[in-house]
């Protein structure tokens, strides 16, 4: 078998880009940050960030996070959580929170996860997939006229059905009042819920009602 070799300088280079993007997200709008701004971006944005992170996840109140929301979990309207709001310079005092979305043209007020069935997501009890449903509030579906808005039938692994579930956004604070974990202060964009290898699983395989993790990731809070 052949080996490949990659030069030391490329591969520093590659893990500079990464760092880069994990910081930035889509705030470039695609064209790479000058030194400079790249600086001042950290300067002025990540320490607002870090202050004023939200924490963002899909679950059944009162029981165990099935979901937490990460920088490429999709939405409704099909576009990532990365592509949604997620800085703000002062947290709104109103609820719930409102994530809109940045994608020039789409009518996303919120970012609002849905259960995937596989690769796919789950249709509404009407039969229609979500893209045949408005990505406005409501949901309305574009192909029948008794669909009163998106309801997913689909059973999660937590016993409950989708639309028991709600999308909840909350300050540091809020979610420590849960008993739920915040992790360790993040530079990076577009975070939400994740604060451990753990969060990456949903809640049912997690087997842990309070969110904490093991104790191992209990000494990186």
């Amino acid at each position: 078998m052949e080996k490949i070799f990659v030069d030391k300088h490329a591969t520093n280079a590659l893990e500079v880009y990464l760092e880069y993007r994990r910081i930035v997200g889509e705030d470039d709008g695609g064209r790479l940050f000058s030194e400079e701004e790249y600086k001042k971006y950290k300067e002025t944005v990540v320490p607002r960030r870090i202050q004023n992170r939200l924490y963002v996840s899909f679950g059944v109140l009162g029981q165990i996070d099935c979901k937490l929301i990460g920088p490429e979990t999709p939405c409704f309207c099909t576009h990532r959580y990365k592509q949604h709001c997620t800085d703000f310079e002062v947290l709104p005092e109103e609820r719930p929170i409102l994530l809109t979305c940045r994608v020039k043209g789409c009518q996303c007020v919120s970012y609002k996860y849905i259960h995937i069935n596989g690769s796919k997501s789950v249709r509404c009890q009407c039969k229609h997939t979500t893209t045949e449903h408005s990505e406005t509030i409501g949901h309305q579906c574009k192909k029948c006229t008794h669909c009163t808005g998106y309801r997913s039938p689909f059973t999660c692994g937590c016993g409950q059905p989708g639309y028991a579930h709600v999308m909840l956004v909350e300050t540091r604070e809020e979610r420590m009042a849960r008993g739920h974990p915040v992790g360790r202060a993040a530079p990076y964009a577009a975070m939400g819920g994740l604060t451990g290898f753990s969060s990456l699983e949903d809640g049912y395989l997690r087997l842990d009602p309070s969110g904490i993790g093991n104790t191992c990731e209990q000494h990186t809070q």
